[in-house]
């Protein structure tokens, strides 16, 4: 797919590490001109540096500093809304802030980013968003109520928007990742080590197993999927939701 996004210009939310870091290398590889951004001042620059794209530290749960952000990128033709929190906790723990930080990063980032950005998508005559999801937003995991939630929010807006937007020339699509080896996994790996007394592997072990594949999904693979739906040849694939997890929501 190289050269496919040339002269385009493409932002990453969450483009430091991870997920968002192998999309950020991926448009580039493409040929976009990549803007990342996130909290990690030193993640972004790492990133922007290694592909010749820039760098924007931003908290996304800061809706002041997060318009002004971008009010100084301008034109945008792809919007990768990867940015996102994970935090697990029973129901009686799960507390009004929890709530509403994982909502606001989850979902209401994504969209207040994405309703900056599509007019003029849709002024240019192009345009693609890419939303990262998850398979919770697509079934139901123990003690992750408020980002199931969010994730189901997240498919439902991108849904709604592919209506909205179906006349025009911009898509609009939802990627659902299952455990990804990313540092957010590796934090998952190290919380349940501690609540159960299992050993790292072990508890990797167990993760990986959620998936008929018995493995994690790499974060290239993520990127793989993104990149494909940024193409001209992808452009019926609109309001879709691409589950890439191993089989697990089929289990």
């Amino acid at each position: 797919m190289q050269g496919i996004l040339a002269g385009k210009v493409a932002l990453v939310t969450g483009g430091g590490r991870g997920i968002g870091a192998a999309i950020a290398r991926a448009l580039a590889g493409a040929g976009a001109r990549v803007v990342v951004c996130g909290r990690s001042k030193l993640d972004l620059d790492a990133i922007a540096t290694s592909i010749d794209g820039s760098a924007h530290a931003v908290d996304l749960l800061d809706r002041a500093a997060t318009d002004a952000v971008l009010g100084t990128i301008g034109p945008v033709d792809v919007l990768v809304n990867n940015a996102g929190a994970a935090e697990s906790a029973a129901l009686d723990r799960t507390t009004d802030a929890m709530w509403d930080r994982i909502l606001e990063l989850d979902v209401t980032a994504p969209f207040r980013v994405t309703r900056a950005l599509v007019p003029g998508m849709i002024a240019r005559g192009w345009g693609r968003i890419v939303n990262i999801a998850s398979n919770a937003g697509l079934t139901g995991y123990g003690y992750s109520t408020a980002y199931c939630a969010a994730k189901h929010a997240m498919i439902g807006m991108t849904r709604a928007l592919a209506i909205d937007l179906a006349r025009t020339s911009v898509t609009i699509n939802a990627v659902c990742p299952g455990w990804v080896e990313t540092r957010m996994a590796e934090e998952a790996v190290a919380r349940i080590a501690a609540k159960t007394g299992r050993s790292s592997d072990e508890a990797r072990t167990s993760l990986a197993s959620m998936s008929p594949q018995r493995r994690m999904i790499t974060a290239d693979e993520v990127a793989h999927a993104a990149l494909m739906l940024c193409a001209h040849d992808a452009r019926g694939i609109h309001g879709q939701t691409i589950v890439i997890d191993g089989g697990a929501v089929l289990k």
